[in-house]
């Protein structure tokens, strides 16, 4: 898994890549810390990954949702097909979870087009919400509530 991360294949736009093994290896243990993370696997492979962060304190009732995909698999129904299997658990796992959340960066019609196949409404742009490779960023975000129909798996 390693070597996707450390030659930058990983994504175009949201995570930073590794460069050494050892940069990979405090990536995956930081990665593991979280409690729902999912290896996106194709052939017994790791391509990617999926996470959901929940909030704390009386905020517990939502949780970000956030995803990443090796650049060779971009465009295969990769990504969609994880994001259903996500919807299908994540409400289940944790059930005082109401909302879920994800932000894409404006630009990003890719990223925004998966989160519209399988349920997730736009509900707007945050103006310069992150301070990103150097730059403030605006971003969507978009939302999937406990009470939205969960997409079939097919």
């Amino acid at each position: 898994m390693w070597k996707t991360c450390c030659y930058g294949l990983v994504t175009r736009e949201s995570l930073d890549t590794c460069v050494t093994k050892e940069q990979a290896v405090a990536f995956v243990h930081e990665c593991t810390a979280k409690p729902f993370k999912r290896s996106i696997c194709v052939d017994d492979r790791s391509i990617g990954m999926i996470w959901v962060n929940l909030w704390a304190g009386d905020d517990n009732f939502k949780a970000d949702l956030g995803y990443a995909i090796g650049f060779n698999y971009w465009g295969k129904g990769i990504a969609t097909k994880a994001l259903k299997i996500v919807l299908s658990q994540v409400f289940h796992v944790f059930p005082c979870l109401k909302r879920l959340q994800a932000f894409t960066l404006v630009e990003n019609k890719a990223s925004r087009r998966v989160l519209q196949k399988v349920g997730f409404q736009r509900e707007g742009v945050l103006r310069k919400f992150f301070y990103f490779k150097g730059n403030f960023q605006d971003f969507l975000v978009h939302s999937f509530l406990s009470t939205d129909e969960i997409p079939p798996l097919d």
